[in-house]
């Protein structure tokens, strides 16, 4: 038996569960991962890509040394180089002068509009701060996004119109504590395997009962007391219809209505029409099963809404986010433990990387970048001049590609994405990648977007950096190293700083401070301004 010379406490990079690991290392090496029973997450369970996913970080063909392409690339005739022989190894102080050169070119004689960024949802949150922050007070753009506009984005909006947070209202684990709960658009026992284990666990132990509304027979419809089959795309009728009957047969908590809530009048003339029998011809599901579903929830002493992405990647997804919500309200089934609003996210930090303000909208803590005094209090916490930061919206993660054209986007910054992957249209994104005049790829491998770059940069996986991640339920938890990077690879936050310092000597502008001793002293600092990551004083 292999006997560890160190077990290292991490936090899993895979999905938003945010599962604590326990890293078994062995001669710098990664033998095998278990997790304390003691978590409160998962409590000791673990998914197939938790316990044993951790083989990529000594795959082979993982880059480890910093990489410039041999044939300079033109906009309009960039291609794509995955074979090694196409690229020369570099000296980080080589690669980051030229990206530091390039990027600085372009500013200069384009402008803001012509710079974007793509941070990363598998980054930690100080890898995602200090990039949003080397674009605002660098290039004074907010064209800075990530891969939630392509998941989550629809649930935000509605989170922030309703409640104004966009966050997870309780913690995954209290779907213990809930007695009846619902759970949409998501098949959670294949993208969350951890919360749909205290799922079943809720309705086998504690009798909890579970109403599953999917167009799909997933496998937690087993376990549920209703089914509601809805054609896809249906959602808003459906809800709405449950707030009808809800409205109708004076299900509502006036208390909390009346107490907490505004514009109920203009919603209830709002649901009208939606009849269960108007939603059972548009959606299929029958009438009384629509009625059984909206008086089981409404009964509820703490009921609860689970949804993932397929409600927030619908086209009217910020809609079918605002009719659970509105569900939640009616019902009061919110601000209370085993009650809530519970978007399931997908990757391990897409809530820490909007957090950090990895978004064209916000600044750290969702605070709007047009909002004059949001705009001042990151401006002297960076040692901005006054109105030095762009007051505009910056362009979302489709938007950024669809704009690479002359007088459009010309630099594109990329970390740990691939939009060449997650793009809607491919062969319409592959014209666009080909209109950039420069591209850069920090990221472990090169994947079909970092094979158009000009330069790829080696940044390290979870097992080989210090940080944090904010899992789905917005636990901040620690990201820490079992080992030192392999080769010449860096963590992310290390290399944005140097980047950063060589194109703020370019711009020959005042130092904004890159010169940070931890993701510790980074945190600190977005906290000093986004009081949601301030925490608590004790005396």
């Amino acid at each position: 038996m292999i006997k560890a010379d160190r077990v290292v406490t991490s936090t899993c990079p895979y999905c938003g569960v945010g599962c604590t690991l326990q890293l078994h290392v062995k001669d710098d090496y990664i033998f095998k991962v278990t997790s304390p029973f003691d978590s409160p997450v998962n409590h000791g369970n673990l998914c197939v890509k938790g316990r044993y996913g951790y083989d990529y970080v000594y795959h082979p063909k993982r880059m480890t040394t910093p990489l410039i392409r041999k044939t300079p690339q033109k906009a309009g005739k960039r291609t794509q180089a995955f074979d090694l022989s196409e690229w020369r190894e570099v000296t980080w102080e080589e690669a980051l002068d030229y990206v530091a050169d390039r990027l600085v070119e372009i500013y200069q004689r384009d402008g803001s509009d012509a710079m974007a960024v793509y941070c990363c949802a598998k980054a930690t949150n100080e890898d995602n701060y200090l990039l949003q922050k080397m674009y605002r007070a660098l290039f004074r753009t907010n064209n800075v996004d990530h891969c939630t506009r392509l998941c989550h984005a629809g649930s935000v909006v509605a989170l922030q119109q309703a409640i104004g947070s966009s966050a997870m209202s309780n913690t995954a684990s209290q779907v213990m504590l809930n007695d009846v709960f619902i759970v949409t658009g998501s098949n959670t026992t294949e993208n969350h395997p951890i919360i749909a284990l205290q799922m079943k666990d809720a309705v086998r132990q504690n009798g909890a009962k579970m109403i599953v509304v999917d167009p799909r027979r997933i496998e937690l419809v087993d376990f549920a007391e209703l089914w509601l089959p809805l054609k896809p795309g249906t959602n808003v009728p459906v809800f709405s219809a449950m707030a009808h009957v809800i409205v109708k047969e004076n299900l509502v908590n006036w208390e909390f209505v009346n107490s907490r809530t505004e514009g109920f009048n203009d919603y209830l003339e709002s649901l009208e029409k939606f009849t269960p029998e108007y939603a059972e011809e548009v959606s299929g599901v029958p009438a009384e099963d629509i009625r059984k579903a909206a008086r089981l929830y409404a009964n509820a002493q703490n009921g609860a809404i689970y949804w993932g992405m397929g409600i927030s990647q619908l086209s009217h997804g910020t809609a079918s986010a605002l009719a659970l919500i509105h569900l939640a309200f009616l019902t009061g089934h919110v601000g209370r433990d085993g009650t809530g609003l519970n978007p399931l996210r997908g990757q391990n930090n897409v809530q820490g990387a909007s957090d950090m303000g990895a978004m064209p909208f916000h600044y750290p803590g969702y605070m709007r970048v047009d909002d004059e005094n949001n705009a001042k209090k990151w401006e002297q916490t960076w040692n901005i001049e006054p109105g030095g930061l762009s007051r505009e919206l910056g362009l979302t993660t489709t938007e950024i590609l669809t704009h690479a054209h002359p007088g459009g986007v010309r630099a594109l910054y990329i970390m740990g994405e691939n939009p060449m992957m997650s793009e809607p249209n491919l062969n319409v994104t592959r014209e666009h990648m080909k209109q950039l005049e420069f591209l850069v790829s920090q990221d472990i491998f090169i994947n079909e977007s970092g094979a158009f770059a000009d330069v790829f940069l080696p940044a390290t996986p979870f097992a080989e950096k210090d940080g944090t991640f904010s899992n789905t339920d917005r636990r901040v938890q620690r990201v820490r190293a079992a080992h030192p990077p392999r080769g010449q690879a860096r963590p992310d936050w290390e290399i944005i700083c140097d980047l950063a310092q060589r194109i703020e000597s370019r711009l020959g502008r005042p130092t904004v401070k890159w010169d940070y001793s931890s993701p510790e002293e980074v945190l600190r600092e977005m906290a000093s301004v986004n009081q949601d990551y301030a925490g608590v004083t004790y005396e």
